[in-house]
């Protein structure tokens, strides 16, 4: 009987070590559990981020060549083409030169130039030799509002309030998505192509 006692002991002593890590094993699986779904969240998020392209931003002076360029062009369309027909139509050119028919159709080419390049290449002419594009914040594609308030309200504003060019332009550069007071607007910035 003595030789059972001791087992008897044991199998007591056995069962209260078994007891005491029961808690503990408990807690290393909740702990592990833990450490797998915060890994799982890491995991994820690593997952986003790579589903997200990471763009580069077009930088002030960039955008500012690319936008002479277009004005040049603008101003090239008009000369080449607009004022020659309207002095072949024999329509007066002038008036005031702001309001003159000749005038009035090089802004309404203009304004059609860049919504236009814009909706459906996402780059004008000058963006196009710079290799950038325009691209919205919050959709997949540009819709006709956020192209509308950019281009719309946003040239209007940096072109015919000329003090206020510089500020609309010059926003770009101290902003981190390099965005433009139009680009506030819309929720667009400019980035580069690759």
């Amino acid at each position: 009987m003595m030789r059972e006692e001791p087992n008897k002991e044991n199998d007591f002593e056995k069962t209260e070590r078994e007891d005491a890590q029961q808690p503990h094993e408990e807690s290393v699986l909740v702990e592990s559990r833990t450490s797998l779904e915060t890994e799982g969240d890491h995991i994820l998020a690593a997952s986003d981020r790579t589903a997200v392209p990471a763009y580069r931003y077009a930088g002030f002076w960039m955008r500012l060549w690319a936008f002479l360029l277009d004005l040049l062009i603008i101003w090239s369309i008009g000369a080449i083409v607009v004022f020659p027909l309207f002095r072949l139509l024999g329509i007066s050119e002038s008036q005031s030169f702001l309001f003159s028919p000749a005038s009035i159709a090089t802004t309404i080419i203009l304004y059609g130039y860049f919504i236009l390049m814009t909706k459906y290449f996402k780059q004008t002419l000058g963006k196009m030799v710079f290799g950038l594009k325009v691209i919205d914040l919050k959709h997949e594609h540009l819709t006709w509002k956020s192209i509308l308030f950019r281009e719309g309200v946003g040239r209007y504003i940096a072109l015919f309030y000329f003090p206020l060019t510089y500020i609309v332009f010059l926003v770009a550069a101290f902003t981190s998505k390099k965005q433009g007071v139009h680009d506030f607007i819309a929720d667009t910035t400019v980035v580069h192509e690759n």
